[in-house]
């Protein structure tokens, strides 16, 4: 099984003509809810780790998990409201986002006493590990599953408005690496982070993939680097591609350790996650693939 732990929230996306005052669309969103969406629309076994609303948009939350075929036994649930993202797309389909976040539920998560047997990855990311009292929580089970033995996947996903002391959240960061397994972040992450890969592989995970876009996609190894190409498709936005992403590595990954794939493994295994990333793109919101569109993609 694959555990995802971090926030779900409702993304409001411009819909209509446009401009500041085009119609918001809701949309299910949230990094780590995309990512455990996309692993269940794969066929992955997929289990959610949040908190979430009671009102009318967690219900929706709760709704899309299901339907995608993802447990929902580590879901903790409250009456604080649902966070909101207000999406801008940009002419090349890049999104930006502005939050409402205070008192929101997925704030007020709390380590499980334990995980399921027979979890093997566990991945965490986004708004979950920048927004407390949540991220101090999110961040214990960080460390808990690596010290049990589970395979972590980090995806950063930085999102500047959320992080009133950059200083203090970089630090932080450098302090998850030692835990991490498998670093994946994009070009923007990077750039805002600082550091390298040579930097990052060195202070603990076995390998960083970044993402380029368009462009593709890179991992980095202590050995050795591939990069394979981005797939060319028309892009509506690029919401949610990033997550698949982490999706499509977890899955491929198939319970093996980085340290054991080869050039060749690598390179079909980013080849795969670029092909799914491309699908999402193709969709307005946050729409992974399901395995049977992979196949033959």
């Amino acid at each position: 099984m694959i555990v995802v732990a971090g926030e779900s929230l409702i993304d409001l996306v411009p819909g209509g003509a446009p401009g500041p005052l085009a119609p918001l669309l809701p949309r299910r969103g949230g990094g780590p809810y995309n990512t455990a969406v996309a692993l269940g629309r794969i066929g992955a076994d997929v289990s959610f780790c949040s908190r979430v609303s009671t009102d009318a948009f967690g219900e929706a939350l709760v709704a899309g998990l299901r339907a995608a075929g993802v447990g929902t036994g580590l879901v903790q649930r409250g009456p604080e409201p649902t966070t909101l993202a207000v999406a801008s797309v940009g002419p090349d389909g890049s999104a930006r986002y502005g939050f409402y976040v205070e008192g929101t539920a997925d704030r007020l998560f709390a380590v499980p006493e334990r995980l399921p047997e027979g979890v093997r990855a566990v991945a965490f990311g986004t708004c979950s590990l920048a927004l407390e009292p949540g991220a101090s929580a999110y961040e214990a089970l960080l460390r808990r599953s690596s010290r049990d033995g589970a395979f972590t996947l980090l995806d950063p996903n930085i999102r500047p408005g959320l992080i009133p002391d950059p200083v203090a959240y970089r630090e932080r960061f450098a302090g998850w690496l030692p835990y991490v397994s498998l670093l994946k972040l994009s070009e923007e992450d990077a750039a805002w982070l600082g550091g390298g890969p040579e930097e990052w592989l060195a202070a603990g995970p076995a390998a960083v993939v970044l993402t380029r876009g368009a462009e593709g996609l890179t991992v980095f190894t202590p050995g050795y680097e591939v990069t394979v190409p981005g797939v060319r498709v028309e892009v509506v936005d690029t919401i949610g591609a990033g997550d698949t992403v982490n999706a499509a590595l977890l899955h491929a990954l198939a319970g093996r350790a980085p340290t054991a794939l080869s050039r060749e493994d690598w390179r079909e295994l980013l080849s795969f996650a670029a092909r799914a990333a491309a699908v999402t793109c193709t969709r307005a919101g946050a729409e992974p693939p399901y395995g049977h569109e992979l196949v033959d993609a």
